[in-house]
């Protein structure tokens, strides 16, 4: 080959690799078929991300000209990771995921609070003696360490004025839970509620619980460093019209979830649970309070880098999105 081919061959090389790094660089463009912007939304909680769900199973998103993919989590702590890691632009988690990433520097933005849920359930068993959550001090709690759950059973114990250090405390997996409890290598446990009936089953005479209503859980959309603007305000809008169905709808809105589902949720837990979350798309100083709190909690607790205070919450929150789409949704600046 003559030199002057030699080099044209070399550079034709270089900018054919760069072209393909861009276009799989995860901070690149997307582009679907007829060149609608594709976008990945790593869910995690079904009942609490319903209007995502509600929208994939309605085929929402092609009214803003965009093609998107749903994929479910087990816990919103893989969906973070998938943001994270470039898996997906978008994720829906929970409060706790969100906020330790914030403190941990990780780019991501707060979009939304997209639902509330405040039914949490310790699980345990009639021959352990657990009536109230004073009665842990000293036994073995099994938790899904690093979810929002895990909060959860720290407000529980403060409600009694007990520290996560006066219980032992076992890293499980939600679905570990159940079967710990039933093996008695734990005498209490807290897991998301989509497994209250099966241990409910597992358990049979002896299952007992403690109700508990003092956290709120946030179902947070999120959105990662790959993710551009203009496609995120379109997934919102999209997330307001299935959150309007979903509100004219609920039937609906359920089978959508339990299709969505893929087996994966029972149809009594839906029914049962799905109208005991709030739903509606918003940005609010309770929000912002509640998260710092619960930074503050994670700090402390999982021993986090960074400050936990108002203004490193406040700064991961991006309104921009939802204040395109629904001024009045939001109420903090």
């Amino acid at each position: 080959m003559s030199r002057p081919r030699a080099v044209a061959a070399v550079l034709l090389a270089a900018l054919l690799a760069a072209v393909t790094t861009a276009c799989s660089d995860g901070s690149a463009a997307r582009t679907a078929g007829g060149g609608r912007p594709s976008v990945t939304i790593a869910a995690s909680d079904q009942l609490g991300g319903a209007p995502v769900y509600l929208a994939q199973e309605r085929g929402l998103w092609a009214a803003e000209d965009v093609a998107a993919s749903v994929t479910t989590q087990p816990t919103g702590r893989d969906a973070l990771n998938a943001v994270l890691g470039g898996q997906a632009q978008l994720g829906v988690v929970g409060d706790l995921p969100a906020v330790t990433a914030a403190l941990g520097g990780r780019e991501l933005r707060i979009v939304a609070d997209l639902s509330r849920f405040t039914d949490w359930r310790l699980l345990t068993r009639t021959d352990r003696g657990v009536t109230g959550f004073a009665a842990l001090k000293g036994r073995k709690v099994g938790v899904p360490q690093g979810t929002n759950v895990e909060y959860a059973l720290s407000r529980m114990l403060a409600s009694a004025g007990l520290s996560a250090g006066e219980v032992t405390v076992v890293n499980l997996a939600p679905n570990q839970v159940t079967p710990a409890l039933a093996r008695g290598d734990i005498d209490a446990g807290v897991t998301f509620p989509s497994f209250y009936d099966a241990a409910r089953t597992a358990l049979g005479e002896r299952y007992a619980e403690v109700a508990f209503s003092g956290y709120t859980a946030r179902t947070l959309l999120i959105a990662g460093p790959s993710a551009d603007e203009k496609t995120t305000a379109a997934v919102v809008r999209t997330l307001l019209r299935s959150q309007r169905e979903l509100a004219a709808d609920p039937a609906g809105g359920r089978r959508a979830v339990l299709a969505q589902s893929k087996g994966a949720l029972q149809a009594s837990y839906v029914d049962a649970f799905q109208p005991r979350y709030a739903y509606g798309a918003s940005l609010s100083a309770e929000l912002l309070a509640e998260l710092t709190q619960e930074a503050a909690w994670a700090k402390d607790a999982q021993k986090l880098p960074g400050a936990a205070d108002g203004a490193v919450i406040r700064g991961h929150l991006d309104p921009a999105p939802l204040t395109a789409a629904d001024p009045a949704a939001v109420t903090i600046r």
